[in-house]
């Protein structure tokens, strides 16, 4: 929290008999808007005192000039103090993440159960930043299942500069409904931000692939393959966010894969909006699209799959 505004013009302006010449009911408005910490309150109500005091401009800027060398030298204490505390941080600090789970019951003329599970870990640093994913997913229908998907994958990234990362990826998936009980796949390559603000964010990464499958009816397959990925993320409003994104790690509500070789091509599209319901649970509706252009023997090239879970933070 900042100084009062009128400790702040003291500061700057003392032994200046200009200083007094601002209405108390304007210092007192002044000070209660710092009093908040919020910054885009405190620049509206600086440019109100201003507007509606033209005599005491000037001075009203010297206290707005003093909050903000103030708020910049805190904002860069702070960051030095967390980069430091990255530097020292051992192997299992700093991590964050999500749980995520959805599931129905249904009983009578048919008897359905289905599960989804979901954990996202992240790990911010300086430059690197490294994030975990494991999904699962089971559905049976009156005894028989319809539905029993896995996939977990590690990415690390490096920050080359402000709108330019390299990227590794390293991912498993199993899908036997979808032909194949075990799919491995490593990739790396170059992504660039298109997008960064505080209510959009838009990249996209490009980089060549290695798929290994191994089908149901036995047969593995070894392929080079590339990857091209782009994420988008939209914050709608305070509490909602829509996510529409193509990305290289897939099935976690906000991304997906589309992987080329020679003979098969991937896409795993999802399309979602998260709603806050409090800073750490929020509600999420998904649609997803899975394409795959030569799945195993009796498979179909196309599945898709509505969702809606409860994501708690950590």
């Amino acid at each position: 929290m900042f100084r009062p505004a009128s400790v702040l013009a003291g500061a700057c302006l003392i032994a200046t008999p200009a200083a007094a010449q601002i209405p108390p009911d304007v210092q007192a408005m002044i000070d209660a808007a710092m009093a908040t910490g919020d910054a885009k309150k405190i620049e509206t109500v600086i440019e109100l005192a201003k507007q509606t005091q033209p005599d005491s401009a000037d001075e009203i800027e010297a206290i707005a000039g003093a909050w903000r060398e103030e708020r910049a030298e805190a904002q860069r204490l702070a960051e030095a103090k967390k980069q430091e505390e990255i530097r020292e941080a051992g192997l299992f600090d700093m991590w964050s993440g999500e749980g995520q789970v959805g599931a129905f019951l249904s009983t009578g003329n048919s008897d359905d159960m289905g599960l989804s599970l979901a954990v996202n870990l992240k790990r911010e640093g300086i430059r690197w930043s490294h994030a975990l994913r494991a999904t699962a997913d089971f559905q049976r229908s009156s005894g028989v299942t319809s539905r029993e998907q896995f996939l977990a994958a590690y990415e690390p990234r490096f920050q080359m500069s402000d709108n330019i990362f390299a990227y590794g990826l390293t991912q498993y998936e199993r899908d036997r409904f979808q032909g194949f009980y075990n799919r491995y796949a490593i990739s790396g390559g170059i992504g660039y931000k298109l997008l960064d603000s505080d209510s959009a964010t838009l990249s996209v990464k490009a980089g060549p692939a290695f798929r290994v499958t191994e089908r149901t009816n036995g047969e593995r397959i070894s392929r080079l393959a590339g990857l091209f990925g782009a994420d988008f993320d939209w914050r709608l409003a305070d509490r909602v966010t829509f996510t529409q994104d193509a990305n290289a790690v897939a099935e976690t509500g906000t991304e997906a894969l589309l992987v080329v070789d020679s003979a098969n091509t991937t896409l795993n599209l999802t399309s979602g909006i998260d709603f806050k319901v409090s800073d750490r649970l929020r509600s999420r509706l998904t649609y997803n699209i899975e394409y795959d252009s030569n799945p195993g023997p009796g498979a179909e090239t196309t599945d898709t799959l509505t969702r809606f879970s409860l994501v708690y933070g950590f």
